[in-house]
């Protein structure tokens, strides 16, 4: 096989010059052969031999040797060492040339080719995309769409492309959108259905494509999946309906394609993605919470929800989940609840349809994702709820599990989200009782600490609280200002250039509510925050120089 190879090679070198079609046809029908019995040994001898730089010219459009010329290029380029020798003999431009031929042969050898070429090579692909490979590709799909070989050739280009960032804008600009949806229509197959959903889901990350895929009519073949799947128990049933669940969701990430969908919550597919939600597969009671949770990313859509009895619908999914414990519908619903609770209107109605009283059901989870969306939840429901706040914030469970969760220093989200809400509770309460049960359950100090955030809003509300505080019940909590060392962190805060105006503005305020403490005060009378205050009052916000100078006189009247 050997020697026969050498001298196929031999004769192709010769024959190439002189270009006699019979000889040249024998040559690269022996090489075929050769790589099929062994394709790296074969493809070595290719290469020692300098065969490749002989090939660019053996693709010329016409003639009758190309589809065999790209097929022996593809067989080649399946073995990594070869795909550089392949890149420097020249093969790209003239592949890509041949995209424009009508014959199918060739098209498909040729897409064999430069896919294997590219394998894995995101320079290569970048560079096939500059040379207009994706609006070509397109039409060619467009023109062949009943060859399935050639389609499939296709479809496995733009999977590989559509990974590329750069690729998006290219793909933009073409009907890609419109000819995958037509192909999806026609297919019956589970695998065919799969290639192009592989196709679809990176190139629906971008924004642009997500309007085109809708204006196409996508989302009314997934709607059309989700029917024929769901009761389905085959494995590609589970697999289908997943991954048309999960696009639908990745369509509802575009705040145009969304708002189009929404409808003013008439949209026949919004009112159909609202039915998953009862439904008692957990895929769709997923994707469905989470539609929900996309579609409430305005407050207009949000009170439309809120006043339709979608929140009833919530509460219902998780009452389900309370003990089948499904993390990710647990979390998916939380989240929905969330946004839906963002507008102030929706406030009262949410607490009123009882919640909060659903949300704490979760409160024993260990599970960080589940804490971090039930925080999240109940910060939004008492803003400016002083009722719901004062409820919530003498509540001794939940108070307690807050203070644990303000030292989760594995999980920064948990952590933050439950110092937040422990400031919420008394900014929003205003109560006493509110701030007996924190004092009580040692959460003081998690406020202190969080006054020297790196976030300014996490550093005013955690002063605002310690304000009210030291206002409310300075007695029961000097001990722990002490402890945590309040004074110092003050001071730090008044002393810092950085610090925001709100902050020194509450820090002062902060600071004049300690006095009434020996303590405090003496710790107050122990730095020089004389000297730093005065020069507050020529700070050029009118508040923070005026509330500088009541400092002033407070600290030099107790001095």
């Amino acid at each position: 096989m050997a020697d026969n190879l050498s001298d196929a090679l031999k004769k192709l070198k010769l024959a190439s010059a002189d270009s006699s079609t019979d000889s040249v046809e024998s040559c690269l029908d022996c090489l075929l052969k050769a790589l099929a019995h062994n394709n790296a040994d074969a493809s070595e001898k290719i290469q020692e031999m300098g065969v490749l730089p002989l090939l660019p010219t053996l693709l010329a459009p016409q003639s009758s040797c190309t589809p065999k010329v790209a097929n022996i290029i593809a067989e080649v380029a399946k073995n990594e060492f070869m795909r550089s020798p392949c890149v420097e003999a020249g093969l790209i431009p003239p592949l890509v040339q041949l995209l424009h031929s009508k014959d199918h042969e060739v098209l498909l050898q040729t897409g064999r080719a430069l896919g294997n070429i590219c394998y894995d090579s995101h320079s290569l692909q970048a560079q096939l995309i500059n040379m207009g490979v994706i609006p070509t590709l397109v039409k060619l799909l467009g023109l062949h769409s009943d060859n399935t070989a050639l389609t499939e050739m296709c479809l496995i280009a733009f999977g590989n492309l559509a990974e590329l960032e750069s690729s998006k804008e290219q793909f933009a600009s073409t009907n890609i959108a419109e000819e995958l949806v037509r192909l999806f229509r026609r297919q019956a197959e589970h695998e065919k259905k799969e290639m192009i959903f592989e196709v679809l889901a990176p190139l629906a990350e971008n924004d642009v494509i997500k309007l085109q895929l809708v204006e196409a009519g996508l989302v009314e073949c997934l709607l059309d999946v989700v029917v024929h799947t769901v009761d389905g128990v085959r494995e590609e049933d589970v697999a289908q309906l997943k991954t048309a669940s999960d696009l639908m969701v990745l369509l509802l990430l575009g705040d145009e394609s969304m708002q189009k969908l929404f409808e003013g919550g008439k949209g026949s597919v919004f009112q159909r993605v609202l039915s998953w939600v009862p439904s008692h597969n957990h895929q769709l009671q997923l994707a469905g919470a989470l539609a929900i949770a996309n579609f409430a990313r305005n407050d207009g859509n949000c009170i439309h929800m809120v006043e339709s009895g979608i929140v009833q619908k919530l509460l219902e999914l998780l009452d389900r989940h309370v003990d089948e414990g499904n993390v990710t519908v647990q979390h998916a619903a939380l989240s929905a609840l969330r946004n839906l609770a963002i507008p102030v209107v929706n406030k009262a109605k949410m607490l009123s349809a009882g919640v909060s009283d659903t949300v704490l059901k979760f409160l024993p989870s260990e599970m960080p994702p589940v804490q971090f969306k039930l925080l999240g939840t109940l910060r939004m429901l008492i803003d400016t709820q002083a009722d719901a706040a004062d409820q919530l914030g003498t509540n001794g469970k939940l108070v307690e599990r807050l203070v644990e969760w303000c030292e989760a220093k594995d999980h920064a989200g948990v952590m933050g989200e439950s110092n937040r809400l422990l400031s919420a509770l008394i900014r929003h309460s205003k109560s006493k009782d509110v701030v007996k049960t924190v004092i009580q359950g040692a959460g003081v100090k998690h406020l202190v600490v969080m006054a020297t955030s790196e976030h300014m809003i996490m550093q005013n509300e955690a002063l605002v609280a310690l304000g009210l505080i030291a206002g409310l019940d300075l007695v029961g909590a000097e001990k722990d200002f002490v402890g945590a060392g309040l004074v110092q962190v003050l001071y730090k805060l008044l002393s810092d250039e950085m610090s925001a105006p709100e902050v020194k503005y509450n820090s002062m305020v902060i600071i004049c509510a300690v006095m009434g403490s020996e303590p405090l005060h003496k710790e107050v009378q122990g730095l020089a925050f004389i000297d730093v205050v005065s020069k507050l009052r020529s700070h050029e916000n009118k508040t923070v120089s005026h509330q500088a100078s009541l400092t002033e006189q407070r600290l030099t009247a107790q001095s």
